[in-house]
């Protein structure tokens, strides 16, 4: 399909030559004897690029740009002047012109402005197109309760400059989280830097931080850029800035509060704007108290803090990641898609997960790797997996009746009769409850 020009131009001459000519080239030409008729004719005609005439009676070629650019935004508007300054050039760039031709028109720099305007158009497109899938790649998935006011805690700090610390066991997300913190900010458009404060040895965190110069230390055979300046103008995320030693610590908050450094071995001053984005593990309070971890950094990068919840603080979630897990996998591999039967998902929802959302998609990928079915069920989970665990220890009669309230001992000999009628039933919980006479969802509340 070739690309809609709209010309507009008060001279019909102009408008007949460049049809023409245009038409020649392979163009779908359309035209406009004014400014009124340009807008007229892009709201129901669509063009794909605008030439438009400066000087025009009534609604000038500057409004006209104007008007466009507030409702069209994205197509892109060639100025044509037979009057031409720098001061209008200015102008016209100004209110977000492409390129700007003076009149007598020469068809060659038309035709080399026009390709230029669509192949911008064309790759502003497909950045924005990655971009949308990057986000939808980084996305958090899961409706619960946490998750949900962490996306909304999420976007309300992403588009500010504060820096964030992320806080959460092991396997919660935080990466996921950071790049999705980049992706709604300001800073979309530079890189985003990571650096794995567990995996640096102590001794080169500086030269990795700053860079250095050919010959700043034994070794330093030729100039290295740090970090901090690769991610100048977008965002630096610290993952494991708990593992980071005092001396480390001291040079970090130099860097973030002067905005400045030299690298290693140099002596040019390096202005950086990057934003912050750190994550742990660990109590960081706790490990401040104990002599750890400085307590200004600690308030230098808590600006906002985000805390990533367990995966079992939000089971409901566990049937969407599963099956997000085994589409993005079956997809990669090429594999026929494969799904969990409900007894396997409720079965895996009574997992306490150590490993939290990384230990699912490990399991979900062993499994879809392992079991040669279509539907895994949960006589195909691994034994640490099906095995329902007592959450305390085994209750005798002698324990239950020493309970002095009569509802809570009630309570309890159902759970753990409900426990052993699983166990004798291989961990099957449909079977269980069939068996006991009862639903399955009262059987995993139960449990639960």
């Amino acid at each position: 399909m070739f690309p809609t020009l709209l010309i507009v131009d008060d001279d019909r001459a102009i408008l007949h030559s460049l049809e023409g000519l245009l038409t020649d080239e392979g163009f779908t030409v359309l035209t406009a004897p004014n400014g009124y008729e340009c807008l007229k004719t892009i709201d129901t005609e669509h063009p794909d690029l605008v030439l438009l005439d400066i000087w025009m009676p009534g609604l000038d070629g500057i409004e006209t740009l104007r008007e466009i650019k507030k409702s069209h935004p994205k197509i892109p508007v060639i100025m044509i002047s037979g009057h031409g300054t720098i001061e209008t050039a200015v102008t016209a760039t100004k209110y977000g012109a492409f390129s700007f031709i003076e009149k007598p028109i020469s068809i060659d720099k038309v035709i080399v402005a026009i390709n230029n305007a669509l192949n911008f158009r064309k790759l502003e497109e497909e950045n924005r197109f990655l971009r949308t899938r990057m986000i939808a790649k980084n996305a958090i998935d899961g409706s619960s309760g946490s998750i949900l006011s962490l996306k909304q805690q999420i976007i309300a700090a992403a588009p500010t400059e504060a820096s964030i610390l992320l806080s959460g066991e092991n396997g919660t997300g935080k990466e996921l989280a950071a790049r999705t913190i980049h992706q709604f900010s300001a800073h979309s458009e530079n890189p985003l830097i990571t650096i794995n404060c567990a995996a640096i040895p102590e001794a080169l965190f500086e030269s990795e931080l700053l860079g250095h110069e050919k010959g700043a230390f034994e070794g330093a055979t030729s100039k290295h850029i740090g970090r901090f300046e690769l991610a100048d103008g977008g965002t630096l995320f610290f993952n494991e800035i708990g593992d980071m030693n005092l001396a480390n610590q001291g040079k970090l908050l130099q860097v973030i509060e002067e905005k400045r450094f030299c690298r290693l071995g140099g002596s040019r001053i390096i202005d950086v704007n990057v934003r912050i984005i750190a994550a742990t593990n660990k109590d960081l309070r706790h490990e401040i108290e104990a002599g750890r971890f400085r307590e200004d950094l600690y308030f230098r990068l808590n600006g906002v803090p985000l805390n990533m919840p367990p995966l079992r603080n939000r089971i409901d979630d566990l049937p969407l990641l599963v099956e997000r897990f085994s589409k993005a996998w079956c997809k990669s591999s090429e594999r026929a898609s494969k799904g969990f039967t409900q007894d396997a998902l409720e079965t895996l929802s009574l997992h306490d997960w150590p490993g939290n959302v990384r230990e699912l998609k490990n399991l979900v990928e062993r499994l879809l790797i392992t079991v040669n079915k279509e539907i895994i069920d949960v006589t195909d989970l691994p034994t640490p997996y099906r095995t329902v665990e007592p959450s305390a220890p085994d209750t005798g009669f002698e324990t239950l009746a020493n309970i002095p309230d009569f509802h809570e001992a009630k309570a309890a000999f159902e759970r753990e009769y409900i426990k052993r009628r699983i166990t004798q039933c291989d961990n099957n919980i449909a079977a269980a409850a069939k068996s006991l006479g009862i639903s399955k969802g009262h059987v995993t509340k139960i449990i639960k």
